[in-house]
């Protein structure tokens, strides 16, 4: 069971992502919580400063449970500023995953936006420990500029089908694809009729995705996306996370996209 108490973590290690991005690996002072799940997140306290949610961007298994974050407001910048040995707190897990033992057998295609890596990578660190289980790998990276890319030398080293990294604003030093991430798209090596897609990344790149996704031949309900919304209790019942009839906190974040569709694509819901 969750707890609804946060529970005291140590920071065993911290590597900055970008500028304004960092990962930290924690590890329980005493008696841990449950298992995560990939796609699955937790509420994260910086004590003194509140609590924000954060998807978990490695779990024990394939490189110990971390966090990313990103320094946006004043619960962020304090666990951005965290450093090895500071208690930070969880609670949780909660909501759903990325469900990756239901595309055994299916081609990967994983879509990430900017921070929107680091829910992903999880998944594709499962995917690439058993290879056996799933067919081709592809995993597609856009970022805003070359600074904001996560994980440059990890992506390089995993073994897919297809890694394609591409950026909106190149800089003088950049020399990759150049557009939005979806342009990578035709590069990738899929059957779409037994793949599997999952995307995360901002609200227009998840629906561009998406649209593009469908187009190339994928079923709606095999495409998983990760949506966002302003998680106050992660119950259920503060009700900040909703969506139409979904609570995210509690039926997502992770939702297929034959239901994420029309509710992203309906005015001021």
């Amino acid at each position: 069971m969750t707890t609804a108490v946060p529970v005291p973590y140590r920071v065993v290690a911290r590597w900055e992502e970008t500028p304004d991005t960092a990962t930290l690996r924690i590890e329980p002072v005493a008696e841990p919580l449950p298992p995560f799940a990939p796609g699955q997140f937790a509420m994260v306290w910086a004590f003194g400063r509140g609590e924000i949610p954060l998807s978990v961007s490695a779990i024990p298994t394939t490189g110990g449970l971390a966090h990313t974050v990103r320094s946006v407001g004043a619960v962020s910048e304090g666990l951005y500023a965290a450093r090895v040995g500071q208690m930070i707190g969880l609670r949780g897990p909660y909501g759903t995953g990325w469900e990756l033992e239901k595309a055994v057998g299916q081609d990967l295609v994983v879509v990430a936006g900017g921070i929107g890596l680091a829910p992903l990578r999880p998944l594709v660190r499962d995917a690439v420990a058993d290879p056996k289980a799933y067919g081709r790998l592809n995993v597609l990276v856009g970022a805003r500029t070359p600074a904001d890319l996560m994980a440059k030398v990890e992506t390089k080293q995993w073994p897919t089908a297809y890694t394609g990294v591409t950026v909106d604003r190149p800089d003088a030093r950049w020399s990759g694809q150049i557009g939005v991430v979806t342009r990578l798209l035709d590069r990738a090596r899929f059957d779409p009729h037994h793949a599997t897609a999952f995307v995360c990344g901002p609200e227009p790149m998840i629906r561009a995705a998406a649209r593009d996704l469908v187009h190339r031949g994928l079923a709606p309900s095999s495409i998983r996306v990760s949506l966002e919304r302003n998680m106050g209790c992660a119950t259920g019942h503060c009700g900040h996370c909703q969506l139409g009839p979904l609570l995210l906190c509690r039926d997502g974040p992770v939702v297929g996209w034959n239901q994420a569709e029309p509710l992203l694509y309906t005015r001021e819901l």
